[in-house]
């Protein structure tokens, strides 16, 4: 399997709320055969970055209503969304939509 690789992530609009506050992650995903899709970097995202509520962040493997995902600055639903492969040095970014109330 090829070397890990370095990808930043992003959350604002409140997301980061979820997150300690912090917007910007630089994160080394650990090397696996597969490449990793946004599907398993939600998982690992729940499992290792998340530090509250993630019923506020997902909904069933994917991201709640209301929290548009960009990668590398276009919209996910153009990318393949869950399926989209991650490439070296992508941004993903996650911004919530869901305002107060």
């Amino acid at each position: 399997s090829k070397n890990s690789v370095v990808h930043s992530f992003y959350f604002s609009g409140g997301a980061e709320l979820l997150f300690d506050g912090v917007k910007k992650h630089q994160v080394t995903l650990p090397s696996q055969p597969e490449p990793w899709d946004i599907r398993n970097l939600l998982k690992w995202i729940k499992k290792n970055l998340l530090k509250e509520r993630p019923e506020l962040f997902m909904q069933g493997e994917s991201v709640r209503p209301g929290i548009l995902v960009l990668i590398n600055d276009a919209d996910w639903e153009l990318m393949g969304e869950l399926d989209y492969k991650l490439q070296d040095q992508d941004n993903v970014l996650f911004i919530s939509t869901l305002h107060g109330g």
